[in-house]
This record gives structure tokens, sequence and C-alpha cells, in this order.
């Protein structure tokens, strides 16, 4: 341990005065906030992203600013996910195919009215 505290200029003293410290207001209020993302992530299916978590959030009276869901779901690793739709057939009338008047004559001897 003191040449981790070394190589990071740390004296180890301080280093397990900050391991044993107690946990801030903010962080235990972090991991509770990041408790209640993570459970209305799951709930959506794991697809909504930190704006709608968000609005989950308000909805049940969280008070915390969107900048807040965002980090803590960066850091607990809670990304969207991203789907495509697949593009689907579409049914109906057939298309209408026009006959080719030119023929390929792409050196007319004459103007030819297409119209």
């Amino acid at each position: 341990m003191r040449q981790l505290c070394q190589l990071f200029d740390v004296h180890p003293s301080g280093y397990y005065a900050w391991r044993l410290s107690p946990k801030s207001k903010r962080q235990k209020d972090n991991e509770r906030v990041t408790r209640q993302l993570k459970q209305s992530w799951l709930e959506s299916g794991g697809v909504y992203e930190y704006r709608k978590i968000h609005r989950d959030m308000r909805d049940i009276g969280e008070q915390c600013g969107i900048n807040r869901v965002h980090r803590l779901m960066q850091r607990a690793g809670l990304r969207a996910q991203v789907g495509y739709r697949k593009p689907r057939a579409r049914g109906g009338e057939q298309h209408v195919v026009t006959p080719n008047r030119l023929e390929r004559q792409f050196n007319p001897s004459a103007p030819i009215w297409l119209g």
C-alpha cells in the first residue's frame, strides 16, 4: 500500500483517513437517486434515456436536475437502447409503368414530346 501511496504522492495516513471517513450526505443521496434511476430504467425495458427518466423522477416527486440524472446514469452505466424500425413492404396498388417513348434514342432526329 505504501508503494501505491508513493506512486500517487499521497501520505498513507491521509489515504486511511479518507477510506474510513463516513459517506457524505450528497454521496448517500446520489446512491438513493441512482437506485431509483435504475428501477425506472429497468421498468422501461432499458429503452428510456435520461430525459424521459428525469420526467419519471419528477412525476414521482423526486427533486433532481436533468444534468444530475444524466451524470448518475453515465456513472451507473445505464444507456438508452437505440433501436431502428425494420423497413416494411408497402401493400396496395401496383405502380404504373409508363411507356418508354424514347426507346434508347439518345440522339433523336427531331424533338420528341414526352409530356
